[in-house]
């Protein structure tokens, strides 16, 4: 291996990066991502504007709505419109929910009587939607069995449900999102960078260089990606502080196991780029490409809106076909887990991303030749 002409080729990259100021974008755009991402996407619902019409008005129907207004999950109005002028009020969509509690609720509760409470909400979003749906059951279940185990009533179909949250205990939706995010921005940014690495040498014709000079295919690959890696590499270190110390997402695990698996995937992403740079000959189709291969795969594959564990036929195929998803895997475990290597299932997922490392590599040097078409 030509050490020397490796060197001066890396120089050569520093130089061009610094130069054409995309040394700016290697820090700027992954801690962007993080930032916006990180706070913008939100799954958990709150502050959900709820009316409540109280045709009871008796003390069980005001400790109802005493739940309601003391719950940070809804901003409740007590009113005694019509059942119309609500329902018109959710429609303008200047209301999300509307409860009404019947005449005679509490003393058909008491008497262990069938009471309906009616429960309008809206669904235009149907995740948002099941979501209020759950916690205003919750609060009703909830007053209704406090109230039955004062009076020393058993009803029947009461259960109390003794649960405790794993992992995320805080339900904090930056504990389930940024590290997630973490294996989008390493997926995207070091190919983006990647993907013009060669083809903008086919469309200066300097790529002529490369053709007439001794290096190797991979040497030159080396040459190549080794200032894109060494930049990226420091950006596992920012991300981190990013997460832990600004979003507070606890970290439990390893971090030697976060700092390895991470390299590791930083390179299969310039190797995804390079690829895409070694295969196309405008800078734009290369980055287009690269936009298409890496961000659509990395929200939908990588387990940040939805488990892998809850798709099913194709897109559970299609999700283990990218490396987002066994690196997030991960990822998740070394933050908010801590199984480490002890885990088989991590160790497998650590040899696949080898494997894929390889493959890509492999693939890159093949289709590069050290000629002209």
């Amino acid at each position: 291996m030509r050490l020397g002409i490796i060197k001066a080729y890396m120089l050569k990259e520093f130089i061009e990066l610094i130069r054409t100021k995309l040394i700016v974008m290697v820090y700027l755009m992954p801690s962007m991502i993080l930032i916006l991402f990180g706070y913008g996407i939100k799954m958990d619902v709150t502050h959900v504007r709820t009316v409540i019409i109280d045709n009871d008005q008796s003390k069980l129907s005001q400790l109802l709505t005493a739940k309601f207004e003391h719950s940070k999950y809804f901003d409740t109005t007590v009113s005694y419109m019509s059942e119309k002028e609500a329902l018109h009020l959710i429609k303008k969509a200047k209301i999300d929910a509307i409860v009404i509690v019947p005449s005679s609720f509490q003393r058909h509760l008491l008497q262990g009587q069938k009471s309906e409470i009616g429960i309008f909400i809206d669904a235009a979003f149907p995740t948002r939607g099941s979501t209020i749906e759950s916690y205003i059951q919750g609060i009703i279940l909830d007053t209704a069995y406090e109230t039955a185990k004062k009076v020393g009533i058993e009803p029947e179909g009461v259960i109390s449900v003794n649960y405790r949250t794993l992992f995320n205990q805080a339900m904090r939706d930056e504990d389930a999102i940024v590290p997630g995010l973490i294996g989008l921005v390493l997926l995207v940014a070091p190919a983006i960078l990647a993907a013009l690495l060669i083809v903008k040498e086919k469309e200066k014709g300097t790529i002529f260089n490369f053709y007439a000079s001794p290096l190797s295919r991979g040497e030159f690959l080396i040459a190549k990606a080794m200032p894109v890696f060494l930049l990226h590499s420091i950006n596992v270190f920012i991300l981190f502080f990013i997460s832990v110390y600004l979003f507070k997402v606890p970290f439990r695990g390893s971090f030697a196991l976060y700092w390895f698996t991470s390299e590791i995937y930083i390179l299969i992403s310039l190797s995804i780029g390079m690829l895409v740079s070694i295969i196309t000959n405008r800078q734009i189709v290369a980055v287009v490409l690269t936009v298409i291969i890496t961000i659509i795969p990395g929200f939908l594959y990588s387990g940040i809106l939805m488990p892998i564990s809850s798709m099913e036929g194709e897109s559970f195929f299609v999700a283990h076909t990218f490396p987002v998803m066994y690196f997030n895997h991960i990822i998740y475990d070394t933050f908010l887990i801590g199984q480490g290597l002890a885990s088989k299932k991590l160790l497998l997922y650590i040899l696949i991303l080898i494997f894929y490392l390889s493959t890509l590599i492999t693939l890159g040097t093949t289709l590069l030749k050290k000629e002209l078409k």
